[in-house]
């Protein structure tokens, strides 16, 4: 039976409707940063989904053909997920005001085995048989990254992705009454409260994703979507919603 991330890590994909703490640790990521719009028809963000699962598919598969990266095992590919900023304004305080001043890295994650040469693999497997790939891996914008979250707060948002702001209004009053607050990195405004008052990129955000086993400096609104809005009422959907934490 293949390995499945979601039923072997229930503390960080079975999350409940009632906040509660997670201590999240090391994993590894796909990942691709962008900005804009997630729903413009072909844009940025459509390209990255492509470019993440394109990959993560060419791995998952490998098992399949005449060479598996050491130490493979059959496994489900785990849900996608994403981190979020915005300029200053981007949010109203109920819902986005301006999706297009949406930044964003999405990140599939991946199992341990896959290494920076396996990494190198797939993007060359994926480039000769995926031609609608190989623009955005030419370009080098897909990433292998590797960070320890730490200490969150998590929630499942059931309903529209619009209709977030009130749940995450639920994990901020569940965070202030644990006597820690949200540790969201300036610049990485949030729905609730925190201000934009800096400015980053999405290649900068990845190198400092990058550390291995550590926590990064830049720690933000994070969501994990375990329906797929293709298939799926939007009354439906679920959608797990994390934010960094630290003592007060």
């Amino acid at each position: 039976m293949a390995f499945d991330f979601k039923k072997e890590f229930k503390s960080l994909y079975g999350v409940k409707r009632k906040p509660t703490l997670v201590d999240v640790p090391p994993a590894t990521y796909l990942a691709v940063a962008g900005t804009g719009n997630p729903n413009e028809e072909n844009g940025a963000y459509a390209e990255a989904l492509s470019l993440l699962y394109g990959l993560s598919y060419t791995i998952k598969m490998s098992k399949m053909g005449e060479w598996q990266p050491e130490g493979y095992f059959d496994y489900t590919v785990p849900p996608l997920e994403g981190l979020w900023w915005a300029g200053e304004g981007a949010f109203n305080g109920a819902q986005i005001a301006d999706k297009d001043a949406l930044s964003w890295v999405s990140l599939i994650r991946q199992p341990d085995f896959v290494t920076p040469d396996v990494f190198e693999w797939a993007s060359e497997v994926a480039a000769k048989k995926k031609p609608q790939l190989v623009d955005g891996l030419n370009a080098g914008k897909a990433h292998l990254v590797r960070f320890v979250e730490g200490l969150c707060a998590q929630i499942t948002h059931v309903g529209p992705y619009d209709d977030e702001p009130a749940t995450i209004a639920q994990l901020s009053d569940f965070i202030s009454s644990e006597g820690l607050r949200e540790d969201i990195s300036e610049g990485g405004e949030s729905p609730v409260g925190h201000s934009a008052t800096d400015v980053f990129d999405g290649e900068e955000v990845l190198k400092a994703l990058n550390t291995s086993d550590g926590v990064p400096v830049v720690r933000l609104h994070h969501e994990i979507y375990l329906g797929d809005p293709r298939k799926t009422a939007p009354e439906k959907l679920k959608t797990i919603i994390r934010h960094p934490v630290a003592a007060c």
